[in-house]
């Protein structure tokens, strides 16, 4: 079994295979998804003190902030798999 990986900015990997959602922080239950995570201890913050564009929702129940918008996410996710397609 091949893990892909997605670059979610700074040099931050994730397991591509693992994530759920990526979302926009902008909603009221997004903000409060993330409070909750925080407070529960499972929120990673790969910001670097910046913005955050776009939350990462992962399969363990992990949430994870990115200050990478969450369309270039979900494209460097589909190039990740389609270059996968490919060699395949």
């Amino acid at each position: 079994m091949e893990i892909k990986l997605v670059n979610i900015g700074f040099g931050n990997i994730v397991a591509a295979n693992r994530i759920v959602a990526i979302v926009s922080p902008e909603s009221a239950p997004i903000k409060r998804i993330i409070q909750e995570a925080r407070e529960k201890g499972s929120l990673i913050d790969a910001t670097y003190g910046r913005r955050t564009r776009a939350v990462i929702i992962v399969d363990s129940g992990h949430i994870i902030l990115s200050a990478v918008q969450p369309e270039t996410v979900a494209n460097r996710l589909s190039v990740k798999e389609s270059s996968q397609n490919d060699e395949a």
